[in-house]
């Protein structure tokens, strides 16, 4: 038998007339000869739970490799060995600090910025570079995306949302430098098409046609698809199937909604956006992972919602607006139904690393190839805390199954620093930074 040094490039891609796919990663872009064990592709993603926590709810009585998972954590048990428990941390640039009211504007403002945000309501609005958008100039040189900015519910940059604060602090956590916030998207059919390029095509009438006609993405690479797997081991057609399939579930999800709300009179929301934020959720939750599969982006922000959000949670019993119930005063009944809120936004973030950690390539999965970040730049949401913050870390660049408490007033920026060097991204600075943490 002949062996050849001919392999598929990382950026190998399904093409058909109108249409590409990246390809998952394969056994054939390894090359002949080469070690077995392929570098690892590094993925960082940031998720951002508002208005605060009930922290006694949250925050284990003990630290180190011996803590209990609290009522709050417990659905992140089942990844226990890949993930950290993060307390003392603070974002200083969160209080006032001669501002007057405005927490929630300054909460997301400094979450993955460590920046005072410029109290203003206008165009002059004023933050710093966000560690997403650090990380994006460095892994988004080689993916299709840079960055993805997501989330769950409707955000506006502009306008007055908190106090005399922009819209633009309250309704992103990423920056791509100090005057330039990003919006996130939250219809998963402009995340679907954003994903997969330059090549689908976009158009408005096309996609109806293509609505009407129930036709797939997968549709237009048939050919190609026929051509390479002629080409492939058992092993890869394997994976590749698995992939478009997956793409091709997450399509469907998308298409039957909008299906669903285009016979509503009239749609209080865009196409493609499902009723109930757990379906929402799940497909925000698979685009993410498709993303990172396909290596299309390295760099994800998700906002389970806004800062200050009154989203009600039908779901879990609620009829009371997030935001109002947080100032609960003390109030037994309103504390528990905060809870019951932090722990479904916890059972959001488990199910994302369970997608992951269910998705192999290389050498393990996903997840262990990732580092995702969870928390909130508030701690106490009823009375504006910035300090010993509730932060999670899980993915495999650490040492998993610990509570690490760091010195009260630590800036969380020298998390983000750590996060960012593990990713292999060096950064002296990053807002009010003072170090990497030893972790």
């Amino acid at each position: 038998m002949i062996i050849t040094r001919k392999f598929l490039s990382r950026r190998a891609t399904l093409r058909g007339i109108g249409a590409s796919v990246a390809l998952p990663f394969l056994d054939a872009m390894v090359p002949a000869f080469a070690a077995k064990k392929t570098p690892k592709i590094k993925r960082l993603g940031f998720v951002y739970a508002p208005n605060g926590i009930i922290m006694d709810r949250w925050t284990p009585a003990a630290e180190g490799a011996d803590f209990e998972f609290t009522p709050t954590l417990e659905p992140l048990a089942p990844f226990a060995d890949k993930l950290l428990v993060v307390s003392g941390l603070a974002q200083a640039n969160g209080w006032p600090l001669g501002d007057g009211p405005g927490d929630h504007g300054r909460a997301g403002a400094t979450f993955l910025t460590g920046v005072h945000p410029r109290k203003t309501e206008g165009a002059n609005i004023r933050a710093g570079i966000s560690a997403d958008q650090i990380a994006a100039k460095v892994l988004g040189r080689t993916t299709r995306v840079g960055s993805l900015e997501i989330g769950l519910e409707p955000g506006a940059l502009g306008g007055n949302c908190d106090s005399g604060y922009s819209c633009a602090y309250t309704n992103t956590i990423s920056w791509r430098d100090a005057t330039t916030p990003l919006p996130f998207e939250i219809n998963p059919r402009t995340v679907f098409e954003r994903i997969f390029g330059d090549d689908y095509n976009f158009d408005p009438h096309a996609r109806r046609e293509r609505i009407r006609q129930d036709r797939s993405l997968l549709d237009f690479i048939h050919d190609d698809l026929a051509r390479m797997e002629s080409n492939l081991g058992p092993s890869d057609r394997l994976k590749i199937q698995q992939y478009l399939d997956s793409v091709r579930d997450v399509e469907l999800r998308i298409h039957n909604h909008e299906k669903q709300q285009s016979r509503l009179p009239a749609p209080q929301r865009p196409a493609g956006i499902p009723p109930s934020f757990e379906e929402h959720a799940g497909l925000m939750i698979d685009l993410q992972v498709l993303a990172f599969q396909g290596d299309l982006t390295r760099v994800v922000t998700f906002m389970i919602s806004h800062e200050g959000s009154d989203r009600v949670y039908s779901s879990v019993g609620i009829a009371e607006g997030h935001h109002q119930l947080t100032h609960h005063h003390g109030d037994v009944d309103k504390i528990e139904k905060v809870a019951r809120i932090n722990r479904l936004h916890v059972e959001t973030f488990a199910r994302l690393l369970k997608k992951l950690r269910s998705t192999a390539e290389e050498d393990g999965n996903l997840l262990d190839h990732s580092i995702m970040l969870y928390g909130s730049s508030l701690s106490d949401g009823n009375t504006h805390l910035h300090n010993n913050l509730p932060l999670i870390v899980a993915g495999g660049a650490f040492q998993g199954g610990r509570h690490v408490r760091y010195a009260n007033e630590t800036p969380m920026t020298n998390l983000l620093l750590t996060v960012l060097d593990r990713a292999g991204i060096a950064t002296d600075r990053l807002g009010d930074s003072t170090g990497a943490l030893t972790l």
